[in-house]
């Protein structure tokens, strides 16, 4: 069977497709956790509709054991450089991103964060309608883990001169200002 043709209008985001794997570790940071490294391993593919499909899995980098997991669609508005990032992650957070490719670079922000209603505690709480637009706020979970209350995200994708994908995951909590929390660099391993 042959692999479909890609739609023409995903084509702006063509250098994203394959299957990456971090190249070194990725690294993770905020001023409320201890550093930590982890390795990650991306798909990103298409079936010739007009969006990318996307799977993030991360593992311990000593014992190989799964962390966090997020899977979802990147779509293009036709005839712009408006994209939206869709995902779904094992802590059972859904988010939509939104932003703007420009060449080889994916710079996107939360629109909107939603967290599934039988998850622990504590689950998504209101909030002030004077924190700026795009506001939300969900405390994310790994293992039992509660890791962090976030108001908002940023990520940044960019194809870099050695042709390795970088990733860098900024935040801001109810406590902290935006600040960077991850970045990761990863290495093509299929096209």
């Amino acid at each position: 069977m042959e692999p479909p043709k890609m739609n023409p209008v995903v084509e702006p985001l063509s250098w994203m497709l394959g299957t990456w794997l971090s190249d070194p570790p990725g690294a993770g940071t905020y001023p409320t956790l201890q550093p930590f490294q982890y390795l990650e391993e991306v798909h990103i593919s298409h079936v010739g509709q007009p969006m990318l499909n996307f799977s993030f899995n991360s593992f311990h980098p000593d014992t190989r054991k799964p962390m966090h997991r997020e899977c979802g669609f990147i779509r293009l508005k036709p005839d712009t450089n408006k994209v939206a990032f869709v995902s779904a992650q094992n802590t059972g957070v859904v988010e939509v991103e939104e932003g703007e490719v420009n060449g080889q670079e994916l710079c996107i922000a939360s629109h909107s964060i939603a967290r599934i209603s039988f998850a622990k505690e504590p689950h998504v709480e209101q909030v002030s309608p004077a924190l700026p637009a795009p506001s939300c706020l969900v405390c994310a979970e790994v293992c039992g883990v509660i890791l962090f209350l976030f108001r908002e995200i940023t990520r940044k994708f960019r194809l870099n001169s050695e042709g390795k994908l970088e990733q860098t995951v900024s935040m801001a909590t109810t406590t902290q200002p935006m600040t960077q929390h991850l970045h990761v660099t990863y290495k093509k391993v299929t096209p």
